[in-house]
């Protein structure tokens, strides 16, 4: 089956890429203003505590500097964002690798801020290097491996930066966190985090492009063959990955009718007559998917049936008078659970080759069937009227399907024919 349209596809991935860095922007905001809260209220309301830490306190306003730019940016970046998402314009992507730059240097402000406050071996044990590790992990969210290996890049290249420029580093000296290994092996975690996260970011970006082909492959075979066609066949339709060829072929087809019915739509109201078609359709739906058909056209109160197209049936004939039988069965349990709207149905079948395929303009395409053996099960369903006759099939059906119990009526005059068709009517 066609795989879906690329600007479909480009939009819609566009799209579910914006929603999702939006949905990163809130999450980080809302974590930085937490943070901005709890080291404002630690300043403040704790002094002697920050004065036990942070050797005899900080100022009560360094958080607003060190966090404050942070959080500020970040709600502004986000409602650049939703102004850009509302109006359906992208998000350009050397300014997402910009904005991930400036966002994980939060960290390493608070730790250069942090180190003339206290102890610059106790503030790489401190809480700010793990921001880093926050960053990597929103940056999944991107849907994006680049960005996430990138921001895993930037945390690990300013870490080692910060412990060369901050520590006094031996290359191979006796205590453990003043050696360059010992911090090297904590930057190259860093930047294998950035790995893994751009693995995880790709993994749901292929997710989410596996879901829309699947819905617009989905989407496609219902635009071509309406809503009415089983889910077994959909997925067979699916299979084949390529449309239906047009192409000519010997089908199946079954033209049914309600009698009466147009009569009957003058004594109802509007939503009543809906109501009841499509109940008495679902039902039909029912038979015809059982029986390997679908449903190509919904004609008011009929419509038109094919076996044996799209997918190949060599037992159409068969499976059309299956079906014909038990919709007659379906009629009559119909009509004694609902007397007061009984109906009466009458069925024109008829067997041979036509003209198969896609029609349709760029915007709204349709499968359909075409020639005279779709005008002939027409015309047979239209005779039942005359022969009062539920089932009426042609000769092709009638040899093709073996102990069908149908009575000859001979050859009779059919409209738009010169010659006279022979009909079997079915018991």
């Amino acid at each position: 089956m066609a795989a879906a349209a690329p600007d479909f596809f480009a939009d819609a991935l566009r799209r579910e890429i914006m929603r999702s860095e939006i949905q990163r922007m809130r999450v980080l905001a809302v974590i930085l203003a937490l943070l901005l809260l709890t080291t404002l209220c630690v300043a403040n309301l704790f002094p002697s505590y920050a004065a036990r830490i942070f050797n005899g306190g900080i100022p009560g306003w360094l958080p607003l500097a060190g966090v404050g730019p942070f959080l500020l940016y970040e709600i502004l970046a986000l409602n650049i964002l939703k102004w850009r998402a509302a109006r359906d314009k992208d998000f350009p992507r050397i300014t997402r690798f910009g904005n991930a730059l400036v966002e994980t240097t939060l960290p390493a402000g608070i730790i250069i801020t942090l180190s003339h406050y206290m102890d610059p071996q106790l503030v790489f044990a401190f809480w700010p290097p793990l921001l880093f590790f926050v960053f990597i992990i929103l940056s999944t969210l991107r849907l994006d491996f680049a960005l996430s290996l990138w921001t895993g890049a930037i945390a690990a290249v300013q870490q080692m930066i910060l412990v060369l420029w901050l520590l006094p580093l031996e290359p191979w000296g006796n205590i453990p966190n003043e050696t360059l290994l010992f911090h090297f092996s904590r930057t190259a975690v860093l930047f294998g985090c950035g790995v893994v996260a751009g693995i995880v970011a790709q993994s749901l970006r292929n997710q989410f492009e596996n879901s829309v082909r699947a819905v617009a492959a989905r989407d496609h075979v219902t635009n071509l063959f309406g809503q009415h066609v089983s889910p077994a066949v959909v997925d067979r339709l699916l299979a084949q990955q390529t449309d239906p060829p047009s192409e000519m072929r010997t089908i199946c087809v079954m033209f049914l009718d309600i009698r009466g019915f147009t009569a009957m739509t003058r004594q109802r109201a509007a939503a009543e007559t809906v109501e009841l078609l499509n109940a008495f359709f679902a039902e039909m739906i029912g038979v015809v998917d059982r029986h390997n058909g679908i449903i190509n056209k919904f004609l008011g109160d009929g419509f038109l049936a094919i076996f044996g197209a799209p997918l190949d049936d060599p037992a159409a004939a068969e499976n059309a008078l299956a079906a014909s039988h038990d919709m007659l069965a379906v009629v009559e349990t119909w009509n004694r659970a609902r007397p007061q709207h009984a109906l009466r149905v009458g069925i024109g079948i008829h067997m041979g080759e036509a003209v198969t395929g896609t029609v349709g303009s760029p915007q709204r395409k349709e499968y359909t069937v075409i020639g005279d053996t779709v005008n002939l099960a027409a015309r047979l369903e239209q005779l039942t009227k005359e022969t009062r006759a539920q089932i009426l099939v042609s000769t092709a059906v009638h040899e093709a399907v073996q102990s069908d119990g149908a009575t000859d009526l001979g050859p009779l005059a059919i409209r738009g024919y010169e010659e006279k068709v022979r009909v079997w009517r079915i018991a």
